[in-house]
């Protein structure tokens, strides 16, 4: 039982905020960037009312305008999650964006506090659960209660119990780094183009994220109770600032995972362990030297790669992999490894293959059959 209700959590964090009347189905993005947008709360949900201001008409209000211009660059497709005020239960909201098969999903909140606390959080998904943002979490888990059904659809979970949130982070493992990345471009934006105070980047087992197959964000564009902010966010102009803000994060996002000529590009975060003594051949064993990855699928050419030969093209999830050279030889691996960084590839790193699969390089290295 208690595995069940571990994945069961996994599945319910993205749910959380989403609305929608819209029913999509599998559908071809003819090769554009899908973005879905989810307004958090809606219809019986008002969400929370500080200063007698409605969430759910903030979040809506930005959305819309992050949507609208988006809509207008032909290389991007916006899915809403509600355009209207209509409540959608948990569950759906997840659904909803990954059948868009997106390739990025941004949920928008507002914050309430019982001091006059400000400022923008930006969340991702994470068990790392302090007791505020177990609050927080709470709070938007705290949805569910109001579908009819939730004891059925949510069996065994319980958005006031820390232990039913520790789950939630397994299945947005995979893009748990894209999503910090976008976090960042986000809470930065905040700072420097709409002058907010930003409280940083924060991890929560919120259930809106948690189901979701791709980057995922929860954005906390301001506390409603604060006399301030919440003045701010319920005005035309503070909505039209934080949705800027908003926008300029998603494209700024995007063009780095736009792999072209220049330098936009992306490399897993990977620790090499240091070695003082290179092994040769080592048999079963392959080296590449990964130099990026895309959400672009480009064409393994030397013209794509600033002259590099030898580039192979591996998709992992939703992500295409670059790598430079082939060989069972380490010495010559590192030699590739040095070819890239002086075309440019200043993180380019050693990959280890053995029978097919990624090993870790120390692994690879510390075997006795040279």
């Amino acid at each position: 039982m208690q595995t069940y209700i571990f994945k069961l959590i996994v599945s319910f964090i993205i749910v959380l905020t989403f609305g929608s009347t819209q029913t999509i189905t599998a559908q071809s993005n003819d090769g554009k960037f899908v973005v879905v947008l989810d307004a958090g709360h809606g219809g019986d949900d008002p969400g929370n009312l500080g200063n007698g201001h409605k969430e759910k008409d903030i979040a809506l209000k930005i959305v819309l305008e992050v949507g609208k211009a988006l809509e207008g660059k032909k290389d991007f497709k916006v899915i809403y999650t509600r355009k209207t005020d209509v409540f959608i239960e948990l569950r759906e909201r997840a659904a909803i964006a990954n059948r868009a098969d997106a390739d990025l999903f941004v949920s928008v909140h507002c914050n309430s506090h019982s001091s006059q606390a400000s400022g923008t959080e930006t969340f991702v998904l994470g068990v790392a659960n302090t007791k505020r943002n177990f609050d927080v979490a709470k709070k938007e888990n705290e949805v569910i209660f109001l579908e009819k059904d939730y004891k059925k659809n949510y069996k065994g979970f319980d958005p006031n119990a820390p232990e039913s949130l520790i789950g939630l982070a397994l299945q947005q493992e995979d893009y748990v780094e894209q999503s910090i990345k976008l976090a960042r471009l986000i809470e930065d934006n905040f700072i420097d183009q709409s002058k907010r105070k930003s409280r940083g980047i924060k991890q929560a087992s919120l259930w809106v994220l948690h189901n979701t197959y791709m980057p995922s964000v929860l954005v906390e564009v301001g506390f409603l109770t604060n006399n301030a902010e919440g003045k701010f966010l319920n005005s035309k102009s503070g909505q039209s600032k934080m949705a800027t803000s908003i926008l300029k994060a998603v494209n700024a996002y995007k063009k780095s995972l736009d792999l072209n000529v220049g330098d936009n590009y992306i490399v897993d975060p990977v620790i090499e362990d240091t070695i003082s003594t290179a092994k040769k051949t080592i048999k079963n064993t392959v080296f590449k030297i990964q130099i990026a990855a895309s959400a672009k699928a480009l064409e393994p050419k030397a013209y794509n790669f600033k002259g590099l030969k030898e580039i192979s093209r591996e998709k992992q999830g939703r992500l295409y992999k670059y790598y430079y050279g082939y060989t069972s030889d380490y010495n010559i691996a590192q030699k590739l490894q040095i070819e890239a960084k002086n075309k440019g590839y200043k993180d380019a790193y050693i990959v280890a293959l053995k029978d097919g699969k990624q090993i870790k390089l120390s692994e690879a290295l510390k075997t006795d059959s040279n």
